[in-house]
């Protein structure tokens, strides 16, 4: 989901508090929504109970949290964040001969950083795409073949980015020729950041949650913005016009999300699997699917979803360069995360 407002579809709730207890022997530290017993059903099942989650607002928050002594079992962060949670310690390795599904991963979705033959830190669970939504009845689809629309003059004003430093840059980095970010250079860096800095004055805002993004579209106050997959089948249910370009020339973004095992936790770690497990289970991949999500599972997805069903959902099969946003180095995101905040106030 990112320092992921990324996954925020329904974060609403940004205070770190425990829900109404469970299972006690699991704290599961998450984003409000992800405590959909369809989620994992499989651990309910198997224990009677959903496991105890506990809620931030982004992960900067949850990482903050934990390292001041906030004791959970697994955390739910994306790719992004991986290193740097893996050099502060506060993960432990996951065992993957526990992880029933891990052979079925989308390779995609783990990449070398991930899947690390040493030790792996982060188990994929979910994922989205990340495109360019416009609104069809006012902006022609050949204006939104090239990601370049957001430096175009005549919709100035009527242009969003999301406050999210790593879809912000995968869509810089798509637009100035780069799709893969994790061996970026310092020149690549350097135009992507430029390329932010020149689509700055046409945005009328940066949007924080899905949720405000579809008012902002549905009101017409803005026309074309870069989003996640989930607010186009949203829109298309409540019937408000709306269009995902997801093959623009330049490409479009993928993002990951997943969960870290936390070092120290005070649960029993034997349920941490059995969570993992079931979160990548043939049955949850049609509840994640239909709040916006696709399973990093991709035999059960292939085998339980149809093509049109992904098309629908925003997450069908192009023909396209993708960026995955899989995880980069420490220095870089935290390189990136500097110069976004100065980008947004106008530097």
């Amino acid at each position: 989901m990112k320092s992921k407002t990324l996954l925020s579809a329904v974060s609403c709730v940004a205070l770190t508090s425990a829900a109404a207890a469970q299972d006690a022997d699991l704290l599961v530290f998450d984003y409000s929504g992800f405590e959909d017993p369809a989620f994992h059903s499989g651990y309910v099942e198997q224990h009677g109970d959903a496991p105890t989650f506990a809620f931030f607002g982004d992960e900067d928050e949850a990482f903050q949290k934990i390292r001041s002594g906030f004791k959970a079992d697994v955390a739910h962060i994306c790719a992004g964040s991986v290193s740097k949670w893996t050099q502060s310690g506060i993960i432990e390795a996951w065992d993957i001969d526990k992880i029933t599904a891990y052979g079925d991963l989308d390779s995609n979705l783990t990449g070398t950083d991930v899947a690390a033959a040493e030790a792996v830190y982060f188990i994929p669970t979910d994922f989205g795409s990340t495109a360019i939504a416009y609104n069809p009845e006012q902006v022609p689809a050949d204006d939104v073949a090239t990601l370049q629309v957001f430096k175009n003059p005549a919709y100035a004003g009527r242009l969003t980015l999301p406050d999210n430093v790593d879809d912000a840059y995968a869509l810089a980095y798509l637009a100035t020729g780069v799709d893969n970010w994790t061996d970026a250079t310092d020149e690549q860096f350097e135009a992507a950041s430029n390329w932010l800095r020149e689509v700055h004055p046409n945005l009328r805002t940066y949007w924080t949650d899905p949720a405000e993004l579809a008012q902002l579209l549905s009101s017409g106050e803005i026309l074309i913005s870069w989003a996640w997959n989930e607010t186009y089948p949203a829109m298309v249910e409540e019937e408000r016009p709306i269009a995902f370009q997801r093959e623009a020339t330049e490409g479009s973004s993928l993002w990951l999300c997943g969960y870290v095992n936390l070092a120290d936790s005070p649960g029993v770690e034997d349920k941490a699997y059995d969570y993992m497990n079931a979160m990548l289970a043939d049955a949850s991949v049609v509840p994640l699917l239909d709040a916006g999500y696709g399973s990093a599972n991709a035999v059960a997805l292939s085998t339980q979803v149809s093509e049109d069903d992904l098309i629908a959902s925003g997450l069908g099969t192009i023909d396209v360069p993708v960026l995955a946003q899989l995880p980069m180095s420490n220095a870089m995101r935290e390189r990136q995360a500097e110069t976004f905040e100065l980008i947004k106030a106008g530097f």
